[in-house]
């Protein structure tokens, strides 16, 4: 990838959702809400304090995380639809 996100920013890419629920009953895609779980595939270097310390970032490279319907703004780079967003906006890192 050649993008590199600043301060406490991090790339996300969506990860998709089954096409079947647990009773095996087809979604269409007009009825898909867009998921809220993803994997991380950058980060930036941490954000900066009062005294000009960079604190680093709890997630990194790999990780897959939780995050808000709203969350983050969509952008397209090198052909893959990615999230850009804040730490702050993710909910939780998912143990796999």
């Amino acid at each position: 990838m050649k993008f590199r996100p600043l301060h406490d920013r991090v790339v996300v890419r969506r990860i998709e959702s089954e096409e079947k629920t647990k009773g095996g009953i087809i979604i269409p895609d007009t009825a898909k809400e867009k998921p809220q779980e993803g994997e991380i595939v950058a980060v930036g270097p941490g954000a900066r304090d009062d005294q000009g310390r960079v604190n680093a970032l709890d997630v990194k490279v790999g990780d897959r995380v939780l995050f808000g319907k709203w969350s983050g703004t969509e952008v397209k780079i090198d052909g893959q639809d990615l999230l850009i967003m804040k730490e702050s906006d993710i909910m939780g890192v998912v143990a796999v």
